[in-house]
């Protein structure tokens, strides 16, 4: 789902916990609503979500994803392009 106001636009991510997944990772974070569909397409039926959280960029969504799991800080090797919100992508419609 996407918020928004005449500042921003946030788009919500959430948390996933999947203890008996056969992937390499057992948590999956991701978009809320159909841009999701894919990465929750993988969860068995003991996933939890765990945690929401609205942000205007993917830095932002990965900033706060790395402080909520105590990872340190989040870097990338694109930030020109991971900094761009989600509205200077073009992300007009609602998620969902």
């Amino acid at each position: 789902m996407v918020l928004s106001n005449k500042y921003s636009r946030c788009v919500l991510h959430e948390l996933w916990d999947d203890p008996d997944s056969h992937e390499c990772a057992y948590l999956t974070f991701c978009l809320v609503g159909p841009e999701g569909d894919g990465a929750r397409s993988y969860l068995t039926k003991n996933a939890r979500l765990t945690w929401t959280i609205e942000a205007d960029s993917h830095f932002e969504a990965m900033t706060l994803y790395y402080a909520h799991q105590g990872w340190g800080l989040y870097t990338t090797e694109f930030p020109e392009i991971d900094k761009e919100t989600y509205a200077q992508r073009g992300w007009d419609s609602p998620q969902g």
